[in-house]
């Protein structure tokens, strides 16, 4: 399994996030082939890192559920 050195990595708060304080979920750019995830609440917790065509699969499938 590869590592990623994420440690000056820039995070943003996913635009599928909740805007109430609710889900949050923060995503890490930069990171070539690969796309970290983690929650914004528990920024030192676990991170998840997933390839970067298993997440713009993940986007086309969830992207129009979250908008019901």
């Amino acid at each position: 399994m590869r590592e990623y050195d994420l440690s000056s990595a820039h995070w943003r708060k996913s635009s599928y996030s909740d805007g109430n304080g609710g889900s949050c979920v923060e995503v890490a750019d930069k990171v070539p082939g690969a796309v970290p995830v983690r929650d914004s609440k528990v920024t030192g917790g676990p991170v998840i890192v997933v390839g970067a065509a298993a997440w713009t699969e993940f986007l086309r499938t969830v992207g129009p559920l979250a908008s019901r």
